[in-house]
């Protein structure tokens, strides 16, 4: 029997090639305390009761400039994010109108203020999210009657708020949003005292809706 040379024998087969492992950025935490800044614009509708004859006057301001900030926390468990936040805006909203007697009714809303929370839904980097809660506004309202006198009140309303938003980070610590918001006010008395008209009492609703863009710093969560 021949002796078998090693140069005879078959080569073994090539291992199987290594499949890369694809690298899989983590996805986005938005767990941690934030704040930052927003500006954008309001609408906002009064309606007073006429202070002779009860029926309702509606005024509407048109739209107004509005800025401020905002401060919050958020904790993501899974792809749910729960939050609670708090705005201040400075705002230029405006209306007048005139009752029964052609006396000039006049409202300003000088600022607006929320607390609310949060909940949402994030894709990555995108969060998807609605709101809820408290709403505050100044007030300033005033009557002038035909002789040119003027007689004001300031106060501070209490309402609800309801709205939505998204938001996008940018990077680790920034991101990006725009939110609408409804800002619903009951009916508040006043009373106005002229020399032509002694003191007249009227009701008056106020109604603001709010869209804004914004921008917020967030510091890293667990």
């Amino acid at each position: 029997i021949g002796v078998v040379q090693a140069a005879d024998l078959p080569r073994p087969p090539a291992p199987a090639p290594v499949v890369p492992v694809a690298y899989a950025p983590p996805v986005y935490n938005w767990s941690g305390f934030y704040f930052g800044g927003h500006i954008g614009g309001g609408y906002g509708q009064s309606s007073w009761s006429d202070p002779f004859t009860g029926t309702s006057d509606t005024f509407n301001s048109g739209a107004g400039f509005l800025g401020g900030a905002q401060v919050g926390a958020n904790y993501q468990f899974n792809a749910l994010v729960l939050g609670a936040e708090g705005d201040f805006s400075w705002t230029g909203l405006k209306a007048s109108g005139l009752d029964s007697l052609g006396d000039t009714l006049n409202t300003n809303t000088q600022w607006t203020s929320t607390v609310t929370g949060r909940i949402g839904a994030a894709f990555d980097r995108l969060l998807v999210y609605g709101k809820g809660g408290l709403a505050l506004a100044e007030d300033k309202s005033s009557l002038t009657d035909l002789g040119g006198n003027t007689s004001s009140t300031s106060f501070v309303r209490t309402g609800w708020t309801a709205g939505a938003g998204l938001e996008y980070a940018l990077d680790s610590n920034w991101s990006a949003k725009i939110e609408y918001d409804y800002l619903g006010f009951g009916s508040k008395g006043m009373s106005f005292t002229t020399p032509v008209l002694g003191t007249v009492t009227s009701n008056a609703n106020l109604n603001v809706q709010e869209v804004k863009a914004g921008l917020n710093f967030r510091f890293g969560g667990p």
